[in-house]
């Protein structure tokens, strides 16, 4: 999807199909951009980036790249091993000095959990150290016709109601205010439907989880 298709079915919603345009390209466009920044905000997870983070070395705080919004997940280093999540109020009561140890190859990763760009590895990294994980990008600002990478085409529904939401918005008549808050609210609802939806695509059954100490081979705890 681009934005050029989006603004087509916004403009039929907002009846702005006749030239001259009410709200010119330029401005439906920079309504679709700011829809995209709302919906990262509300919605990070929609646009993961799974790729490579470099580290700093010789310190235990990092920072996700300059475009992130927020750490997602990290897996394992770059050609070595896995990096398993601690939680550092724990690490720092049974090993108070860990953010002093020699620099090394990273084993656990911590979140700040009051700085989504930030985050803490135990130890800290050696240099050349290159983790291989996931954080949320900040959406680009798209032209008109450039291909819009995140989130998927099924929210492109999404991304209209909030388009159609900046449009009312900036219409400076009285009977337009209601239109405005119901494509706000179906932005905002559809965003937290899909989120609700995780737990039936993204979780495993509890009844398929097995328990090594009372499982018999064949047997499904």
């Amino acid at each position: 999807m681009t934005p050029a298709e989006i603004i087509a079915d916004a403009r039929h919603v907002v009846q702005d199909t006749l030239v001259p345009y009410r709200f010119t390209d330029e401005e439906m466009l920079s309504f679709v951009n700011l829809a995209l920044k709302r919906m990262a905000v509300l919605r990070p997870d929609l646009f993961a980036e799974l790729g490579e983070l470099t580290t700093t070395p010789n310190t235990p705080i990092q920072t996700i790249p300059t475009d992130g919004i927020r750490l997602i997940d990290i897996f394992y280093v770059q050609d070595g091993d896995a990096v398993l999540e601690a939680d550092r109020e724990s690490l720092s009561r049974s090993y108070p000095g860990w953010a002093t140890e020699a620099a090394g190859t990273p084993i656990n990763f911590m979140r700040h959990v009051k700085n989504g760009e930030k985050y803490f590895l135990y130890p800290r990294p050696e240099a050349g150290i290159v983790l291989i994980g996931e954080y949320a990008k900040t959406p680009p600002d798209y032209a008109l016709n450039d291909t819009i990478t995140s989130p998927p085409q099924a929210f492109k529904p999404v991304i209209m109601d909030g388009t159609v939401y900046m449009a009312e918005s900036v219409d400076a008549e009285h009977v337009n205010s209601g239109r405005a808050k119901l494509y706000l609210d179906a932005f905002t609802a559809a965003l937290g439907a899909s989120l609700q939806s995780h737990t039936v695509t993204d979780t495993k059954a509890a009844g398929l989880k097995p328990s090594s100490a009372t499982a018999k081979t064949g047997e499904v705890i």
